[in-house]
């Protein structure tokens, strides 16, 4: 008797399954965003400006409601007519005086913020010897020591220049200062390796990692110019906005007192936003990158 070749499959066994090509996976489908976030939230300053425009109107809205006197609290529309108070000339002479202290004041602060904290992070005994007094002065409050400078260097320029310096120039050390040590160690080592100078060392390796680091000191100086330039104001001063706003509230004249405060608020915006734009032309690599 033979055998069979081949043996018959079994009744109970179930006949294979046809193999099938996989099927691609469908890429999955971004989330649709809504109107509104596509016309109001992404483009940038829509929602600003329109969070803005609800402020304005709600405070409209309760000074009208409540009746509140314009000397206690003006409305938006009571502030506009600020404006008219004064002259185009004596805008112009006001805003002169505050942006001519906090420029010069600026200027002043990074050309000795900048090499200072070169020496801070080079030098042990300097930084020993001088990162302790740059804290008092730092501590001091600016507002107790700025009639003590009007006595000192008069009531000209120079004392407010002083004093928006003093305001300006620390968050540039220390900002400064820690860019120039964050360098990763190995590039350090390599050129030392290659017995390059020290001055190459600073200004080809160090400073370009620490001018992220300069930046955000520099955007936040520029706004405490704005602010030690005010401030000098306050004390000893015969225009200017501060001397504007403080003149304006003792006459109880709140409409402009508040539209020199609205100026000066948007000098500081076109100023930060000044050096914003000096970051993004210059140093577009220096910009924290997008995520993807």
């Amino acid at each position: 008797m033979t055998s069979q070749a081949t043996s018959a499959p079994s009744s109970s066994s179930a006949p294979p399954e046809p193999v099938r090509p996989a099927a691609t996976a469908a890429p999955s489908a971004r989330p649709t965003r809504s109107l509104f976030w596509r016309l109001v939230v992404r483009p940038p300053g829509v929602l600003p400006a329109l969070t803005f425009l609800a402020i304005l109107v709600i405070w409209e809205s309760s000074v009208a409601i409540f009746s509140i006197p314009s000397y206690v609290l003006p409305s938006p529309s009571r502030i506009a007519t600020g404006f008219d108070s004064l002259t185009t000339q004596r805008w112009f002479q006001h805003i002169w005086a505050t942006l001519q202290v906090a420029l010069i004041g600026y200027a002043i602060s990074i050309l000795v913020a900048l090499p200072l904290a070169i020496a801070l992070t080079r030098s042990e005994v300097v930084n020993k010897a001088l990162y302790p007094i740059l804290v008092v002065i730092q501590s001091t409050p600016v507002v107790a020591v700025a009639p003590i400078i009007i006595v000192v260097l008069g009531s000209g320029v120079a004392p407010r220049v002083v004093i928006t310096f003093l305001i300006t120039f620390f968050p540039l050390v220390v900002s400064t200062a820690t860019g120039l040590l964050a360098t990763p160690r190995e590039l350090i080592e390599l050129s030392k390796s290659l017995r390059a100078p020290v001055w190459r060392e600073i200004t080809q390796i160090r400073l370009p990692f620490a001018i992220p680091y300069i930046f955000a000191a520099l955007k936040i100086s520029i706004t405490l110019a704005v602010i030690g330039a005010v401030v000098a104001e306050f004390v000893a001063a015969e225009r200017g906005l501060g001397f504007l706003i403080q003149f304006s509230t003792s006459m109880f004249r709140l409409p402009e007192a508040w539209a020199g405060l609205g100026v000066l608020v948007l000098m500081s915006l076109i100023l930060f936003q000044s050096v914003s734009l000096v970051q993004r032309l210059f140093f577009p690599w220096s910009l924290p990158k997008k995520g993807g």
